[in-house]
Order: C-alpha cells, then sequence, then structure tokens
C-alpha cells in the first residue's frame, strides 16, 4: 500500500478489517465525494444476499452520499464481480476500485 494516496490506503484497511472482524467472504470500503467513508462485509441471509460492495455502497446511498470518489474491496477473488461494479459505476463512471488481497495489498486498481 505504499504507492497508495493515504486516503485510498484507508479504505483498504477499513475494507480488510470488515472482512476480519466478521469472517465474511470479502470486505469492502467505499469514500463519498464528501471524503466519509463506509465500511461493510459480505450479507449472505436467506432472505437478503449483498455482495460487500453492494453493502458498502447501500450504507453510503443511505447516509446521503452524493457520489463516490473510490472503493477497495479485499477478497480471494481475483477480479471485483459485475454486480459490484455495476453498484460502483452508478455514482460515479470513473471511480477506481481498488481489489485487494486478504493480506491487505493491492492486486489490481479497476478503473
Amino acid at each position: 500500500m505504499a504507492d497508495l494516496d493515504p486516503e485510498d490506503a484507508k479504505i483498504v484497511t477499513l475494507a480488510r478489517s470488515s472482512r476480519a472482524r466478521t469472517g465474511a467472504a470479502e470486505g469492502a470500503a467505499v469514500r463519498d465525494t464528501d471524503g466519509r467513508t463506509y465500511a461493510a462485509a459480505t450479507v449472505a441471509l436467506p432472505s437478503l444476499r449483498l455482495t460487500a460492495l453492494q453493502a458498502a455502497i447501500a450504507a453510503a446511498v443511505s447516509s446521503g452520499a452524493p457520489g463516490l470518489e473510490a472503493a477497495a474491496l479485499v477478497t480471494d477473488a481475483d477480479s471485483v464481480d459485475a454486480d459490484s461494479l455495476a453498484a460502483v459505476r452508478d455514482l460515479n463512471a470513473g471511480a477506481p476500485v481498488f481489489l485487494a488481497d486478504p493480506r491487505g495489498e493491492v492486486q489490481d486498481t479497476v478503473r
């Protein structure tokens, strides 16, 4: 994370801690255009399923976030799933999504 801007490194750390705290498959965090951050983990209930990024975006939107600056996803997966990326793009077509492994090391930046 040495190459990341401190604010981007912050959302990667928040995503990693959300995943670790809950033991979920994924953790995510987003930063809105006002600089506020929202973190979440995968929601896997019988009646509700959200990816970690969808959950973090839902928290941001329900708090009145006007848009997103950036997002981070911590996962074992090799890519950001299409539904999660679509949710980010709904709020900002150009927001970077930092894809990090469970150690918090960014493997890719999806733009």
